[in-house]
């Protein structure tokens, strides 16, 4: 019993610190006021097909497109939307700019309290079961509605989504030619809500190879593998910025890379560390932004690679992640040459659904008995957290 109350004592803190940081959010969400009349640039497509996660589909396919485009998943934190993380990260302008689509799965709050991706529930992390099967859903159904080209398709996300995002890779390696993890976690570093705390706030720390074995473990693929970046605030309290290197350690042992990187750099002012295969090409990198708190970093304003604007964990920091994840993936080098308006100028948009146009496509073939009370004890501590069903 003792220690049963030290576990629930220790999940309370936790629990506290987690509300501490949505009440944040909440609270300077609530200075930013938007329009009831401005329109999302993203569309709902509402028939995508299985959706036994229970999630909503939006996209954004710019006018001008290239003949095979490719394609992005963008995932949204807690207490976000797909047309708000999507206004704040910059992500459908700069589809617009460089000619891909993008598409924006969305969590509903019947799902999760505090709209957070369900990364530590394994019913939901899982090849084919949960919210990764209804993704892959969305990604096949936007493959066919824009032509896009099966070889780019790619996958970023924000704490709890950047932790899908790793789900993703992970579960479907063979769909992904990269993703982006920003302030998030490795795959399957939490299986239960009492995990998923420790594995935020305080980290858990495993053997290269183990880390890599859950990922071989996750679907038959073996390889070519996701090329990943990896973006973490040095001072981030919400998740430990100790899980950012966790990921490297990943992800570096399935590409079987060494642990030390190939070169290290400054990039706008920030360090950067690379991993580059036998063919010499970049496929793990981690961005470590100093002294930025819990959030996605950006460079805002007119700047010819400056993308988004700041709110609640989107952040200043005079360096935009999303420009340089695309431009990691390959996506810079084509597309239309001039970006397009500043994405500044426009007010913070509501959701609006309209009804996507498909496109034909050939679809590629697929591959004791006081426990119980325990878990009741702990699951009414931390459920209003957000964390659990």
């Amino acid at each position: 019993m003792q220690r049963l109350g030290s576990m629930i004592h220790q999940l309370a803190r936790y629990r506290r610190q987690w509300e501490g940081s949505m009440k944040a959010a909440a609270a300077s969400a609530a200075s930013l006021e938007p329009s009831p009349t401005a329109p999302s640039r993203l569309t709902e497509t509402q028939d995508f097909g299985p959706n036994p996660g229970n999630l909503r589909m939006f996209t954004y396919a710019p006018p001008e497109l290239d003949a095979l485009p490719a394609l992005v998943v963008v995932l949204h934190g807690c207490t976000q939307s797909a047309a708000g993380y999507d206004y704040g990260s910059g992500w459908s302008v700069l589809a617009e700019r460089y000619g891909f689509v993008v598409l924006f799965p969305e969590q509903q709050d019947a799902n999760n309290p505090k709209r957070c991706f369900n990364w530590f529930q394994p019913g939901d992390i899982e090849r084919d079961r949960g919210e990764a099967a209804s993704i892959r859903q969305m990604v096949e159904r936007a493959i066919r509605d824009h032509g896009v080209d099966r070889d780019r398709i790619y996958a970023t996300g924000l704490s709890a989504g950047g932790a899908m995002t790793a789900t993703m890779l992970a579960t479907y390696p063979e769909v992904f030619a990269g993703g982006a993890i920003i302030a998030g976690l490795p795959y399957r570093c939490a299986t239960s809500v009492s995990e998923a705390f420790e594995c935020m706030f305080q980290g858990q720390t495993r053997p290269a190879q183990e880390w890599g074995d859950l990922v071989r473990r996750a679907s038959p693929h073996r390889g070519p593998w996701p090329k990943v970046s990896v973006w973490h605030g040095s001072a981030d309290a919400t998740v430990k910025p100790l899980n950012a290197g966790e990921i490297i350690k990943q992800w570096t042992n399935v590409h079987g890379l060494s642990r030390a990187p190939s070169r290290n750099e400054t990039v706008d002012g920030y360090p950067r560390r690379v991993w580059t295969n036998d063919a010499g090409e970049d496929v793990v990198e981690e961005y470590v932004i100093t002294g930025m708190a819990h959030g996605t970093p950006l460079a805002t304003g007119d700047g010819e690679n400056n993308y988004g604007v700041a709110g609640p964990f989107l952040l200043e920091a005079g360096i935009s992640s999303s420009y340089h994840v695309a431009q990691f993936w390959g996506l810079t080098g084509r597309g239309v040459s001039k970006k397009p308006a500043s994405t500044t100028s426009r007010t913070i948009p509501t959701e609006k659904t309209l009804p996507s146009t498909p496109a034909s496509q050939e679809r590629r073939k697929q591959a004791p008995t006081s426990i119980p009370d325990v878990g009741a004890v702990i699951a009414k501590a931390l459920k209003a957290a957000g964390l659990m069903h």
